[in-house]
């Protein structure tokens, strides 16, 4: 949605504020010469910010109020111009909007709204920080300007806080897809060496006694085997569940038993000597 930048008259806002006194949050200037840098800072370092209107004159009321009265500005390119280099002269620079109004009258006004900073505190290029408070401009106190830059700098380390955590957050889970990958690779293998373990198991009892003479490098290798399941399970067990955790134990009985018969065949061929 564009916001509207001219009104033929009042808005309900200026009439709001000039309905008021000057406060924490409102400030009448008579002509654009009139406002200062410091005037911007001012806003930009206070809780909620605040509005300049200009072309408007102090008068003091009947019951002794001072209120604001419409004598109308400049408000052509020149006048807007001065406003924001004013504003680009400050540090950081402060965002404001501009806002022409009462152009059906022959004294139009601008309203210039500076909204609460986000890079507090803001000073003058001349090093003059200064906040709103009560209808006057006043310079910030040094707890003031160190109570500003403790919370710029809790809420910046927040913020690279959070993003350290998300950038964890992503390297584990890219860490965790790896581990799953491996896993799996893992137990395709299981499931072969489980294969070549039921054909070597159905070998073995097939042997004839001449064979089984060689069998004492096959018991070398089998206990070799044997002893590498031990560590591949101790090392995997806690990362696997389910059917990958059982077939790694199936293997390692399945190794026991070929070790049991082998071994048996070995010790009866070394008696038969």
């Amino acid at each position: 949605m564009v916001r509207q930048r001219e009104y033929r008259r009042l808005s309900k806002r200026t009439q709001h504020l000039l309905n008021a006194p000057e406060g924490v949050n409102v400030d009448f200037k008579r002509e654009v010469q009139a406002v200062r840098s410091s005037d911007l800072v001012a806003f930009a370092n206070s809780p909620l910010g605040g509005t300049l209107l200009i072309g408007i004159d102090e008068y003091t009321s009947a019951d002794g109020v001072q209120r604001g009265r419409i004598v109308g500005c400049d408000v052509d390119d020149r006048a807007r111009l001065l406003i924001v280099n004013k504003a680009t002269e400050c540090i950081p620079n402060i965002e404001l909007q501009i806002y022409t109004e009462n152009l059906a009258q022959s004294r139009p006004v601008l309203r210039i709204e500076i909204p609460s900073g986000h890079l507090k505190p803001y000073c003058t290029h001349g090093g003059e920080y200064r906040i709103r408070t009560d209808g006057r401009n006043r310079a910030l106190l040094p707890e003031e300007l160190l109570a500003i830059y403790m919370d710029r700098e809790g809420a910046q380390f927040l913020s690279r806080f959070r993003d350290a955590v998300t950038q964890l957050e992503h390297q584990v889970e890219g860490i965790n897809h790896s581990l799953s990958r491996g896993m799996l690779t893992v137990s395709e293998h299981l499931d072969d060496l489980d294969d070549q373990l039921k054909h070597t198991l159905h070998r073995i009892e097939q042997l004839t006694d001449s064979n089984k003479k060689r069998s004492r490098n096959l018991l070398r290798t089998l206990r070799d085997s044997q002893r590498s399941i031990v560590q591949l399970e101790q090392m995997v067990t806690p990362r696997m569940v389910g059917e990958s955790s059982t077939l790694l134990k199936d293997i390692e009985h399945k190794l026991g038993m070929l070790l049991d018969l082998v071994d048996t065949d070995a010790d009866l061929d070394e008696n038969g000597k």
